[in-house]
């Protein structure tokens, strides 16, 4: 069976009945070079291909994060979205944006395996439209520490505790830094332009940094 959505933001189209096998065979004849990214959680597959709004969102969010790193004199590296799967657990993403923050293990690795290797710090997913698949219950499956939601209008933050996420008001990472005004910026950029909410978040930053 075949579910197709599309919103402003991306199309998903969900395909049941997918075996482990079947997504192994995708991700390797359709490459690392595409606009389409999958999710899959125990037969359910799905596929993502983001429109201009949902990627243009992605990209200044991953601006401000680097920002964020950098006023606060933390290491990072972007793996983007880096395929994360665990065949022991049925389960497997290729999320918006992923970083490695704490550890720094992963900094020179040229590939990454999670069954021996640790996800993401950060997650980001970029959702316009809801997603079939339980994102909350994938990420936490995985193990991931921290997971950001963005619907286009607001930031919703989540932290991994004892196998579950739950929602807090701001960021577990970036404790200093109030990481709930990012819409606000990724607002104004439709007016003021990229660069200069670049600017604008660098200066909010190392205000609220002083200040802490």
């Amino acid at each position: 069976m075949v579910l197709t959505t599309a919103t402003l933001g991306e199309q998903r189209v969900l395909l049941q009945n997918v075996d482990w096998e079947c997504l192994e065979f995708l991700l390797k004849k359709l490459g690392e070079s595409r606009a389409t990214r999958l999710n899959y959680s125990q037969n359910l597959l799905e596929i993502i291909t983001p429109l201009l709004p949902h990627e243009s969102a992605k990209c200044n969010i991953d601006r401000l994060v680097s920002i964020l790193c950098e006023e606060l004199n933390l290491n990072l590296r972007s793996t983007r979205s880096l395929t994360l799967k665990r065949e022991d657990l049925d389960r497997g993403a290729e999320p918006d944006n992923s970083y490695y923050i704490k550890k720094t293990l992963i900094r020179n690795k040229t590939n990454i395996d999670l069954t021996e290797d640790p996800p993401p710090d950060l997650i980001i997913e970029i959702e316009y439209s809801s997603s079939a698949i339980n994102k909350l219950q994938l990420y936490a499956a995985i193990g991931v520490p921290e997971l950001w939601r963005y619907n286009g209008k607001e930031l919703f933050i989540y932290k991994l505790e004892n196998g579950k996420y739950l929602q807090c008001e701001n960021s577990p990472i970036f404790e200093a830094i109030n990481i709930k005004e990012i819409p606000t910026f990724l607002e104004k950029q439709k007016k003021i332009g990229e660069i200069a909410i670049v600017k604008e978040f660098r200066s909010r930053g190392k205000k609220q940094v002083r200040s802490d």
